[in-house]
Parts: structure tokens; sequence; C-alpha cells
């Protein structure tokens, strides 16, 4: 399913031009049963500046505590993955196990071991196949090249149960210097708040320090992998990495206000392809909240109305309930004013100042059921407040997956 962006990077480039300094592949090395591509491998040509965001889990993955540890950083030189099990909730070997991943590669280019970080994702509580995840690692060493197809093997290896790749390639004008920005993501089920259940790497050669990378990544996920849902449910293995292998003087000022500004707009356009290809959906819910007390009010707002299981199935349906999405407001646990609410679907008031109004609930469904994306605009007073939010709808297809998944 493909939604309208509204969001799209500004001066969208042609996606061979890729970030200088960075090599790529992805190969298969049996962990996936369906014989898919499994391993992927991003290497620098130099140590690189990273930045790490991570799962809010209290249920950790190994591979996100060897990484989390890593981050910030100014020596980072490989990004090693693997898809089809998450090494999570694998104890002592689990850790052992990113290690000797993050050692392989490390002898393989020539730097110390703490400057490689290792992403995993796919079926929890089972031991990493190291013997094929080793021979992976080979095959993608001697594979590893700067070309957009290595570039789109090593997306494409990260994959799980996502119907398709998903990439953003991206170019920033400074006048007398540009830089190019390209990232790629995983994620369909387990998508949630809370830097949502995904893996993504961005890649730029802009020039940033540590501390300054890290502030930017933060930023754009908050206002990205942040605020979209599937299923409500936040993952052991989330990560999202942001490799920095620019030279020359750090931006700032308005270069680094502007680069601020793209790399939140590529985050977006990720995490909204997450949305869309969640798992059995149909639809994505654009939810846009404003009149709140303030932002955090009116994420809690919008994040609550996304998990309604009610509103989700209406979506799915195409019935306008204004109903449910009024009511999930109401329990959200934030300020509203209820004589204030208004609500529009799909560009059509259906609720004002607190009362329904009439509408024609037949066409309005049918455009429901027609678009991709379905909008929904809710006033909830007269305040600051306003965020987007994006979140799939519910669908049986989802529940016979995911009641299927290890099975």
């Amino acid at each position: 399913m493909s939604v309208p962006d509204n969001h799209a990077p500004r001066n969208n480039t042609d996606a061979t031009d890729l970030p200088t300094g960075f090599r790529y592949a992805g190969v298969t090395c049996g962990i996936k049963p369906s014989g898919k591509p499994d391993l992927s491998l991003i290497v620098s040509d130099q140590p690189v500046v990273t930045a790490g965001v991570y799962t809010r889990n209290q249920v950790i993955a190994a591979p996100v505590v060897l990484s989390q540890k890593r981050t910030p950083s100014a020596s980072i030189r490989a990004v090693v993955t693997n898809s089809g099990n998450a090494n999570a909730c694998t104890g002592d070997q689990g850790m052992q196990d990113a290690a000797q991943m993050c050692e392989q590669v490390a002898e393989l280019i020539g730097c110390s071991a703490k400057d490689v970080l290792v992403m995993s994702t796919g079926i929890i509580g089972k031991p990493l196949p190291m013997d094929c995840v080793q021979r992976g690692i080979g095959d993608a060493y001697s594979q590893l090249a700067s070309d957009h197809d290595s570039f789109l093997d090593s997306a494409e290896a990260i994959r799980t149960t996502d119907k398709e790749r998903k990439t953003v390639f991206h170019r920033l004008d400074f006048g007398d210097r540009s830089f190019q920005i390209a990232a790629m993501a995983k994620g369909a089920g387990m998508i949630a708040p809370n830097m949502a259940t995904m893996l993504s790497v961005i890649l730029t050669d802009a020039p940033l320090t540590p501390e300054v990378a890290q502030t930017s990544l933060q930023r754009a996920t908050d206002s990205s992998f942040n605020r979209v849902s599937v299923d409500g449910h936040t993952s052991t293995n989330d990560t999202l990495l942001l490799l920095c292998s620019g030279s020359g003087a750090p931006l700032d000022g308005q270069e680094l206000e502007t680069f601020q500004q793209e790399l939140t707009a590529a985050a977006i356009v990720l995490a909204k392809k997450l949305v869309a290809d969640g798992e059995g959906a149909s639809h994505v819910m654009a939810i846009q909240v404003h009149g709140a007390e303030d932002e955090a009010s009116a994420e809690l707002i919008a994040r609550t109305v996304a998990a309604s299981p009610l509103v989700k199935t209406a979506v799915t349906g195409g019935d306008p309930n204004w109903g449910r999405i009024v009511s999930a407001a109401g329990y959200a646990g934030a300020a509203i004013v209820s004589e204030k609410i208004t609500l529009e679907i799909c560009g059509t008031t259906i609720y004002s100042k607190g009362s329904p109004v009439h509408f024609d609930e037949s066409a309005l469904s049918k455009k429901m059921k027609s678009s991709a994306e379905v909008a929904i605009v809710l006033g909830v007073g007269d305040g600051p407040g306003s965020v987007e939010y994006w979140a799939s709808d519910l669908t049986t297809d989802y529940v016979e997956f995911n009641s299927e998944y290890t099975t």
C-alpha cells in the first residue's frame, strides 16, 4: 500500500547519488528458512561520527545492549545486521554472539571491535545460528561496493515481514557545498511509539560533531518514528543509527537548522512507510490533533486514538464513527474542552462544537474505503498544542498473520 507523502524531503535527488565514504552489501546466509537475504553490512572507509536512538522496552536484545554503549561516537567503522533472528532473550550466549559478530567484522576491515555496531531483527528467544552468520559476514565483506545496487541489497537484507524495501534518498545544497542523505529502514509489525519497532540506518556525508548528531537524531525521532503505531507493541530490538562521514567545518547556524529540517523530513518518510506496510494494513490513519493544552497533551490524545482497536476497525470498514474517536480523546488522560471538540474525516466535518452534524455517511464511507490515507483532524480546545501522528488500521489479515508467526 502506498500513501500520499506530504513530508517528502525537498530537493529529492537521483537515488544513485549516495553519501561518500560508505560501502554496502546484502547476502543470504541461511538464517531465514525462506532463503531470502538475511545479512547486511555497511562499512565506512574512515571513522565516522555516529549517533543512536534505541528501544525504551526494559527487555533489551543483546545487540541493543552492545550498540547503545558505543554511541554517540566519532570512530565507528561498520554496522552489521542480521534478519530472521532477533538475538533477544538469549542470555549470555546472545551477548557473546553479538560481540563475535562485531569482532569478525572488525578483523576483516582492520579496526577495533568497539567501533562496529550490530543490529538484529526477527523471532525472539532463539540463539543465532552462528555458523550461518559467520559465513554471511565473510560473503558480505567480499561483496562490499559503493554503488546504488549494493545499497539496495543492504536494505533488502534487513527485511523480515516487510512487503517491500523502505529507503529514501535526499540531497542538500548549501551554495558552495552539498551533502547527501540515504536511509533504509525495516518494520511492519510490533510498531509502537517510544522509538517505534524497527531498524533504520541513516547515512550522510554532512559533517557533524557526535553531540550535535545525537541531538539532531533524537529531534528527528521525536517527530517521526516516535509518532507512528501499527499494533502498540514496542520491541526489544528498536535501533535507529545516524552515520556522518563528512569532513571539514561541522554544520552550524542556519546550515544546521536546514539539515535538521531535512533529516526530520526524511525520517517522517521512512516512518510513514512503516505504517503503510503494517502487517495486513489496508489504510494509514493520518491523525492531526490541535487545540490541546500543549504538544505533549496533543501527542497523548493522538496516540490514544491511534491505539484504539475500535477506531482502527472503523477505518478498516470505512465507518465514519465519530463516537469512537471522540470518546478515545476523552479517556486519553489529557485535558480537553468537550464543548469545543471538532472532528473531520477525509475533509468532511462530522462533529462540531461538541455535537454531531449532518453529513452524507454513504459518500464519506466510500471515500474512506478508497483512500489509502484516511485523514482524521481532531480539535480538542483552544490551546496551542498540536501534533501529527500516523497509524495503521486493523484487519483480519493482521490477526491471521500474527496468530501463526512462529508456527
